[in-house]
C-alpha cells in the first residue's frame, strides 16, 4: 500500500503560543543533527525547536527522544503539551503505529478541547490505517482502521482531514470486498458453492462501490449455472451488463450463457481463463 502522509507544514501549526510566535528560521541555532546533545537548550522552549528541527531533517528517533525530555522534565508547560502530539508524529513517522497510538491515546483522553484535537484523531487513524494487510491476509486491521477513519469523517465532516479519511475509507472497503472475494474463490474451487455464493453476495450487496462487483457478479453466474439454475444465472448477468457493459467479466458471463447455458456445459475456454485470471 503507498503510504499517504501527513504535511510536516501542518505539525508546525502544533504549537499553541509557541511555535505561533516563531519564525520557523532556527536563526542563530546550529543545527541539532551537527551538536552535541549537552548543548540544546534545555528550556521548554529549545527542546521544542531542537525537536521540530530534528522532525525536518527526518531524524525521527532523536525528535521522539526530545520531545519525551520535554514532557519529563517540563510537564505543566504549554510546550509539554505540544511536545505529545509531536512526539506521536515521530513514532508514527518511525513506523512504530504502536506507540504512536498509545501518545495519540493520552492526547485525545488529557486535551480533549486542544486546537488539534481533529489532527489527533486522524493521525491515530492514520497509524491504523497504515498496518492493513494485503487482501490475502486477516483483514481485522482493515476494520479497525474503517471504524478511526469513519470517526474522524463523524467529528470534523467539513475539513481535509474527514476528507482523506473519506478516500482512505474506500480504499480499506475495497480491501474487504478482496477478502470477500478470495474466499469465495477458495469455496467454488472446494465446490461448496453455496458458501461461496454467500460471499459473492456479500461483494455485491454491502462493497457497489469496489471494482470487485464485477468479478462477483459473474462467479455467482457460473455457479448458477452449475447448479442448473438457468434463470437465476441470466438474471445475473443482466444485471452485470446493465452496470457494466462492455466490462470483461460480462463478455465471459454473457458467453457462458450463449455457448454453455445449460447444466454442465459450461463453455470450458471462458471458464478455464476467467479463474485462472484471478488464481
Amino acid at each position: 500500500m503507498k503510504r499517504t502522509l501527513p504535511l510536516l507544514a501542518s505539525l508546525l501549526m502544533l504549537s499553541g503560543c509557541g511555535l505561533a510566535q516563531w519564525d520557523g528560521s532556527f536563526s542563530g541555532l546550529t543545527s541539532a543533527a551537527a551538536r552535541p546533545q549537552a548543548t540544546v537548550d534545555r528550556s521548554p522552549e529549545g527542546l521544542y525547536a531542537a525537536g521540530v528541527e530534528a522532525l525536518q531533517q527526518r531524524r525521527f528517533q532523536p525528535a521522539v527522544d526530545l520531545f519525551d525530555q520535554l514532557e519529563r522534565n517540563h510537564p505543566y508547560s504549554t510546550w509539554a503539551t505540544n511536545a505529545k502530539i509531536m512526539g506521536a508524529y515521530g513514532e508514527y513517522m518511525r513506523n512504530r503505529y504502536t506507540e504512536a497510538i498509545g501518545a495519540l491515546d493520552r492526547f485525545i483522553q488529557l486535551h480533549p478541547a486542544h486546537r488539534d484535537i481533529a489532527y489527533a484523531h486522524y493521525l491515530r487513524a492514520l497509524s491504523y490505517y497504515e498496518q492493513i494487510n494485503d487482501a490475502q491476509r486477516d483483514q481485522r486491521a482493515t476494520e479497525v482502521a474503517m471504524t478511526a477513519l469513519q470517526d474522524v469523517a463523524n467529528r470534523y465532516p467539513d475539513t481535509a482531514y474527514a476528507r482523506d479519511a473519506r478516500l482512505k475509507i474506500d480504499l480499506g472497503r475495497d480491501h474487504l470486498a478482496g477478502r470477500e472475494m478470495n474466499i469465495g474463490r477458495f469455496y467454488q474451487r472446494q465446490r461448496l458453492l453455496n458458501a461461496a455464493i454467500g460471499r459473492y453476495r456479500r461483494v455485491v450487496e454491502d462493497y457497489q462501490t469496489t471494482n470487485h462487483v464485477p468479478e462477483a457478479l459473474h462467479r455467482l453466474t457460473e455457479i448458477y449455472l452449475s447448479l442448473g439454475l438457468t434463470d437465476e444465472a441470466r438474471r445475473t448477468a443482466s444485471v452485470l451488463g446493465h452496470n457494466f457493459p462492455g466490462n470483461e467479466w460480462y463478455r465471459d458471463s454473457y458467453g457462458l450463457l450463449v455457448e454453455g447455458g445449460a447444466p454442465g456445459t459450461e463453455r470450458p475456454g471462458i471458464l478455464r481463463r476467467s479463474l485462472a485470471w484471478v488464481f
